[in-house]
């Protein structure tokens, strides 16, 4: 595409004029498609002079989740050969499950400027307005059985964390088991779904999706989430969605690359991260609840609690909800 070639070579020299001339000859291409890729840019939302004797420079850059400003936050030795930026989607882990089934291949990227039916666990909402936050979703094909699985959700909150810190300088904490949270409040919420290939047992694709609170306010929420819900930019710490959905892409690579093998590494990084440890919580179970210390997080990233009769026992996500005893965290 014209348009992205003549964006490939302003970002080349950014902040310095570029002739037509020089572009025409460069690419192949007439002025006035030059000047037609110039207007289309400017029509996404970038800032592009134009001088006469001078040519074209672009200065200012939109903040937006499109292909061509996540690749240029890459590391050059970063290969993202499906990355899918969509405008709008249900849910950017409900279209990849839907993708998976024709076949989208290992590592696909899915992001969304909007959700209309973002999802957490058990099927609760997750609100997601548009150009507020990073919604971003990655298929794998791991080609393992279910139960070498397990951390999946424990390491997916570490590589975002470690995302997060990259790009913000700030790193979140992990209220068990797929939160992050930020002064107290909540960041990010992180669903994992896993399908299991009926005649040989094996994982057939496992989906890992996160929804990070960028610039959110107050007013962006809703009353019934606004008191436990936070964003990068309420606490002083804004970010470019573009840097911070490429830092995410690659520590989901590297969550890929580790899995099947030895996790105890970031199983490590998720009990210093995790706020849940040392406190009292109320574990919900499908039809009671019960109070628990919490003391530790175990190899498979379960929490280790200790029940009002002193005994211990690891908890695991899917079969207990972890509360804290005054409300979201503690």
């Amino acid at each position: 595409m014209g348009r992205e070639r003549v964006y490939q070579l302003l970002q080349e020299r950014r902040g310095k004029f570029f002739s037509g001339q020089e572009i025409s000859k460069r690419l192949g291409i007439s002025r006035a498609a030059v000047w037609k890729s110039i207007d289309l840019l400017r029509r996404d939302g970038y800032v592009i002079d134009a001088r006469t004797g001078l040519g074209y420079r672009l200065s200012a850059a939109p903040d937006v989740l499109v292909e061509r400003e996540i690749r240029r936050f890459l590391q050059p030795d970063t290969v993202c050969p499906d990355l899918r930026c969509l405008e709008e989607v249900d849910s950017t882990n409900s279209y990849l499950k839907r993708e998976a089934l024709q076949g989208a291949p290992h590592k696909t990227i899915a992001t969304a400027n909007l959700q209309t039916a973002g999802r957490g666990r058990r099927e609760r909402s997750f609100v997601s307005p548009p150009g507020k936050g990073v919604y971003l979703s990655i298929l794998l094909r791991p080609q393992l059985p279910p139960q070498s699985l397990l951390g999946a959700t424990g390491m997916a909150a570490v590589a975002v964390c470690n995302a997060v810190e990259r790009t913000a300088g700030i790193r979140p904490g992990i209220k068990w088991t797929n939160d992050l949270v930020l002064n107290g409040k909540k960041l990010c919420g992180i669903l994992t779904e896993l399908s299991v290939e009926g005649e040989t047992g094996m994982a057939e694709s496992l989906i890992i999706g996160a929804g990070v609170n960028v610039s959110h306010q107050a007013e962006d929420f809703g009353p019934e989430v606004a008191y436990i819900a936070t964003s990068l930019a309420a606490e002083g710490y804004p970010v470019s969605l573009a840097a911070l959905a490429a830092a995410m892409i690659e520590e989901f690579y590297h969550l890929s690359d580790a899995l099947g093998g030895d996790l105890s590494g970031w199983v490590d990084a998720y009990r210093k991260d995790c706020v849940t440890l040392g406190k009292q919580v109320q574990l919900l179970w499908t039809s009671q609840q019960e109070e628990a210390e919490a003391l530790d997080i175990d190899s498979q990233f379960g929490l280790i609690v200790r029940l009002p009769d002193g005994s211990e026992r690891a908890v695991r996500t899917g079969e207990v909800s972890v509360r804290g005893m005054c409300g979201y965290l503690a």
